[in-house]
């Protein structure tokens, strides 16, 4: 009996230390994290635009704590967003806390045009296709026209562009559409062609900061790369082929093999350019990879560039601005998970008013002595009449900034 009753005392000691480990181990941080202090103050305004750089700290004002992950938002769907995080209180106790911010666009749409517009008579066009017409966020904002014309008619037509996006932000453009009869000749083809030294380029834009150089194609032909080296050509950009338009073949430009080849010989640093027909980030991704394979066992130091500048036919891709940016980041970041540095090439104007912001570097064209691009570049593309020695007609000069 006595046996017995020790028996029940060590299994309720025991069930006493078993239900105090609970206790401790399971039932004190629940209570804990069920009554953690959370003290968490936000802006007032919990709108963001579609596409901004936001972080989950840009709402908070104050907090007990300290946040786990600071992540970057995902900005690009329009409306109700949740957010959700983790912070580590002012008492050590990981407690977890949410909001919603609202997506916005209030971007109105691009109508790239001026005051005027000149067509042949007797073109027929839809000129709701021809002239661009474009959307930070709307793949397909609603572009028309209000006015009446006649393509068969000699004059001058006062029109209206107007463009509306799926958020009702609105723009629209007075300009006048002239109708002319055919040029009967071309006078300027008699002028006799210009060039840009390079030699001259040199000179002025030379420093310890930045090198010189060119981007070629089959269409300077056969170069003499021992007259380039000589002219003292830095560096040297190559096109390495395209697509025959959408959806067309693959070609590999039929001077790269040759190009590549000679340059590495020479040690000019080479880099690469590809002349792109994506419309859509899968298609994008399939173009880089065709890069990375023409490349393989040629050196290439200088990065490898997303050249698309289809704004003739804009309006037939179906993409918004952010798509556009979207597609090039796809083709970049293709490339540079292979080990190749990343560059979008644009010209001023494209950049300015039609890209979004990217990670990649910038290769600017822009033909001036100066330019006032305020954003930030890496290559500077300053005219397409460059004379060089080597090369028996025109070429690109580029400048390239060292850091």
């Amino acid at each position: 009996m006595q046996k017995k009753q020790k028996i029940i005392i060590v299994g309720v000691t025991l069930s006493f230390f078993i239900a105090l480990f609970a206790l401790f181990f399971y039932a004190i941080p629940y209570l804990r994290l069920k009554f953690a202090k959370i003290e968490v103050t936000l802006i007032d305004d919990l709108t963001v635009s579609f596409a901004e750089n936001k972080k989950v700290s840009d709402f908070i004002v104050s907090m007990n704590g300290k946040i786990v992950e600071d992540y970057e938002i995902d900005t690009t769907t329009l409306g109700t967003k949740n957010i959700s995080f983790n912070f580590i209180n002012n008492d050590g106790i990981k407690v977890k806390y949410s909001y919603d911010i609202e997506v916005v666009d209030k971007t109105a749409p691009v109508i790239w045009l001026g005051n005027s517009y000149t067509l042949t008579k007797g073109t027929n066009m839809d000129l709701t296709k021809k002239i661009l017409c474009g959307d930070n966020a709307d793949n397909q904002p609603n572009c028309y026209i209000e006015g009446e014309y006649d393509y068969n008619k000699v004059g001058v037509y006062p029109l209206i562009f107007k463009a509306e996006d799926k958020s009702g932000n609105k723009t629209e453009q007075k300009f006048n559409l002239n109708v002319v009869e055919p040029k009967k000749n071309n006078s300027s083809a008699n002028k006799k062609p210009t060039y840009t030294s390079f030699f001259n380029i040199v000179n002025k834009y030379k420093t310890e900061k930045t090198r010189i150089g060119i981007d070629v194609s089959s269409w300077q032909g056969e170069i003499d790369f021992d007259a380039l080296k000589n002219a003292g050509v830095e560096f040297i950009i190559i096109r390495v082929g395209g697509t025959r338009g959408r959806d067309g073949e693959y070609f590999v430009d039929k001077h790269f093999t040759y190009n590549i080849t000679e340059a590495n010989k020479r040690n000019i640093d080479v880099g690469i350019y590809f002349y792109s027909y994506a419309y859509s980030n899968e298609k994008a991704r399939e173009e880089a990879n065709w890069v990375l394979d023409q490349i393989k066992g040629y050196n290439v130091t200088l990065p490898i560039a997303f050249d698309w500048e289809n704004w003739n036919t804009f309006n037939e891709y179906n993409l918004s601005f952010f798509g556009l940016t979207d597609m090039a980041e796809t083709f970049l970041n293709t490339i540079k998970e292979a080990g190749y540095e990343g560059l979008r090439y644009s010209s001023k104007n494209y950049l300015e008013k039609l890209w979004l912001p990217t990670k990649y570097d910038t290769w600017l064209a822009h033909y001036v002595n100066t330019t006032n691009y305020k954003g930030n570049y890496k290559f500077w593309q300053l005219c397409d009449d460059g004379k060089v020695d080597g090369i028996k007609g025109p070429v690109d000069i580029d400048i390239m900034y060292l850091e």
